[in-house]
């Protein structure tokens, strides 16, 4: 048995009381990369779990989790980190060399100690230590390393130096571009900088080839699976016109927010979310599928048209989420606002899709935190439940069948088990939970 606190001050997922106990990582959905870190003894034919399952070969104290596109990462009560799934970019940090059949399992990131918290992208992962230190490694041409000027690989981890003198407490990486946030509200960004994604950057900045390619509206009379893989090729296809965009290859702080304290953030694939400490959320980046969530389409950080005040924002591929206090008679209630892309109800609720609507079934629940992956999204409620929506392809939704849910459904837990966090990858799904007895 260990002592870990149910209070995390800069994640904001495990906040109740100091308690001796043990957690459990469970993991779902598409396990085709292996990042759900499950033999397959136990996923049986296939690599998918449409359930969550216990990754029995973690630590019992595992603290915090994130997930990565294709892969996973996991924090112990010690500072160790442990990583497992996709290596092609070594963002598992075991190097190149390490053998492709031991990537499924979960294995301590040598070289790292004393870690806080860890976040992850497609091609790139992130570790924070108690110190505030930023460590990334991974491999991007788009500059999000942040390592220096030309730097695109960094096969183990890596400080990054711009920022040694900042205490950051998140970080959060898009597919090109990455966010830090220090404990005293400031704001980094780097990598990919078009469509004002990090900002106007000096007054200026070009549009991304994302937001000319192509009418999405032709993915819409495709089957589910059939939308999710047309869509992709279509930001595929765009991110290969990138490459001759702008890059600021090291942590430069966000200008027009100079003076204004951040209390949270988000990168989509390619679009940014701001949450101000009085509760006012900035958009910016690629506006595709309308994940702004504002009438306003110019280019830069600019107010998403909620109705409420933000208390916690996520980003999918091209959907965004806030978790806002929304005023009623009486005092006030809590609820999501989703927007963005919907072609597999991801959002949760049905109206126009560019602009925040309130998702209807979770109305009036105490919200711990909210996720989005691919074409999918999740929310934890402070009674330790998880709601789940979106693409149930590949199990994603952790319900025990393939079928899309266009509302919030129960994600149903052994009786006992309380999650402390849950995370959305692309396709998988990360729960970190512990047991009552």
């Amino acid at each position: 048995m260990f002592r870990i606190s149910k209070k995390l001050p800069y994640n904001g997922v495990l906040r109740r009381r100091w308690m001796s106990t043990t957690t459990t990582v469970m993991s779902f959905g598409d396990g085709t990369h292996g990042a759900l870190g499950l033999p397959a003894s136990v996923t049986g034919i296939g690599s998918d779990a449409y359930e969550p399952t216990a990754i029995t070969s973690l630590p019992p104290d595992v603290c915090s989790i994130a997930a990565g596109h294709y892969h996973s990462l996991a924090v112990t009560s010690q500072g160790h980190l442990w990583s497992w799934g996709r290596n092609v970019e070594a963002q598992l940090g075991r190097g190149f060399d390490s053998p492709r059949e031991t990537w499924s399992r979960p294995q301590r990131v040598e070289g790292l100690s004393s870690v806080r918290s860890t976040c992850a992208s497609g091609v790139v992962s992130a570790a924070i230590g108690l110190d505030g230190s930023l460590w990334v490694w991974g491999k991007s041409k788009r500059g999000q390393l942040g390592l220096g000027n030309g730097i695109t690989e960094a096969v183990f981890p890596s400080r990054i130096d711009a920022l040694a003198n900042e205490e950051i407490i998140k970080v959060s990486l898009g597919w090109g571009h990455a966010l830090a946030l220090t404990k005293d509200g400031k704001l980094f960004g780097w990598g990919y900088s078009a469509d004002g994604r990090l900002g106007m950057r000096g007054g200026t900045t070009r549009p991304s080839p994302l937001d000319s390619s192509g009418d999405m509206s032709t993915i819409a009379n495709q089957t589910s699976s059939s939308k999710v893989e047309a869509a992709a090729k279509v930001v595929l296809d765009a991110m290969d016109k990138e490459n001759d965009m702008p890059i600021v290859w090291e942590p430069c702080l966000i200008e027009e927010l100079e003076g204004v304290e951040v209390v949270d953030i988000s990168c989509g694939l390619d679009h940014t979310l701001v949450l101000q400490s009085d509760g006012i959320l900035l958009s910016g980046g690629s506006n595709t599928y309308g994940q702004l969530g504002r009438s306003k389409q110019d280019l830069g950080l600019l107010p998403v048209d909620t109705n409420g005040h933000a208390v916690r924002v996520a980003s999918g591929l091209g959907h965004s989420l806030a978790i806002c206090k929304i005023p009623k008679p009486g005092g006030k209630t809590e609820g999501i606002f989703s927007w963005g892309w919907n072609q597999n109800s991801q959002l949760g609720r049905v109206g126009p899709e560019n602009l925040p609507l309130l998702v209807d079934g979770l109305l009036g629940e105490k919200l711990l935190s909210v996720s989005g992956g691919r074409v999918h999204s999740l929310a934890l409620t402070s009674a330790g439940e998880v709601f789940v929506w979106g693409c149930g392809r590949n199990g994603r939704l952790g319900l025990g069948s393939s079928i899309d849910e266009p509302e919030p459904m129960l994600v149903e837990l052994q009786e006992g088990v309380e999650v402390l966090q849950a995370v959305s990858g692309f396709d998988h799904n990360l729960i970190l939970t512990t047991e009552t007895f």
